[in-house]
């Protein structure tokens, strides 16, 4: 008896691996670093900003630290400043500069701002490096931001007060855009690990020079709102920052720029995840809006 098999070409396979991979990526991303938002307030409960964010790099270099030495040598020397910068655009900036925004504007304001990564990342490649966007993106992008925006809008309009600190997020974004085209385009060759590895080693003494500075070494460490921040402040570093960088410099190198900078859209529903665990309701309404920014990102990412 003959039998016939249902064979696929093997780029077809591939592809579909891929995509599967990145998505298993994406999704990784969106609940390490809407986590991190929730870390961030209990770290400030008995810690300053400062002492938050450089908390924050120290614990994402010591994690990362039995990594550096090798990674350092296998990075070409022409790119290390390159990495270095992107450390600094891509985390030591922005951790500091989140951290003082959520001093004065509420967690609905701050992931507003910090939706605009999309919109930057885009803009950065197009003003910069002249690269010509797919109208599709584009569109996947808007869409995306505008299920953002009638997601939060549902629970009513946050108040738009302390502008100042709520430019810092905006700060903190244009960053982000910054490094997501700088990893894309000029770190495109190295390997993901060996990257924030030696990012964050460069880091670690400019952190620690920091917490110095700011009196965290005179504190009461008997104090167990003392103890329980900065242990917040320690996953923080080593989740939402070391294991998470190099997850999104693997998934910046393989998907580009515009769908991995699209993680910031799905922040969010981690938030509205953790509100359900939490005894809280979740309207129709929200599910809608959630459902407009997955269309979004599935555009975006749609070949």
């Amino acid at each position: 008896m003959q039998k016939i098999f249902e064979t696929r070409p093997l780029h077809l396979i591939d592809m579909k691996e891929n995509k599967a991979l990145n998505w298993g990526l994406f999704a990784g991303l969106s609940l390490i670093w809407g986590s991190s938002f929730r870390l961030m307030k209990e770290g400030m409960v008995a810690l300053t900003p400062y002492q938050v964010a450089a908390i924050r790099m120290v614990s994402a270099g010591l994690v990362l630290l039995p990594f550096a030495f090798r990674a350092i040598r296998a990075i070409p020397r022409e790119k290390r400043i390159t990495v270095l910068w992107s450390g600094l655009l891509g985390n030591f900036f922005a951790a500091f500069l989140f951290c003082l925004a959520e001093t004065r504007i509420d967690s609905a304001l701050a992931g507003i701002l910090n939706a605009l990564t999309p919109l930057f990342a885009v803009l950065v490649a197009v003003a910069v490096y002249g690269t010509r966007i797919p109208f599709r993106q584009w569109a996947g992008v808007v869409l995306g931001f505008v299920g953002l925006c009638l997601l939060f809008l549902a629970n009513g309009i946050p108040e738009l007060t302390h502008i100042g600190y709520s430019s810092l997020v905006i700060l903190a974004t244009l960053f982000y855009g910054l490094n997501v085209n700088l990893v894309s385009r000029k770190l495109q060759g190295l390997n993901s690990l060996n990257i924030a590895s030696a990012a964050f080693c460069f880091l670690l003494i400019p952190s620690i020079i920091v917490l110095g500075a700011t009196g965290y070494f005179s504190l009461d460490f008997s104090d167990e709102r003392v103890l329980t921040s900065t242990g917040a402040a320690f996953v923080l570093g080593a989740m939402g920052t070391a294991l998470a960088s190099v997850l999104f410099y693997q998934l910046v190198k393989r998907s580009g720029v515009v769908f991995s900078s699209m993680v910031t859209y799905i922040i969010p529903f981690v938030a509205i995840a953790w509100g359900m665990l939490a005894g809280e309701n979740v309207t129709l309404l929200q599910f809608a809006c959630m459902g407009i920014i997955l269309a979004g990102v599935y555009i975006t990412n749609k070949t």
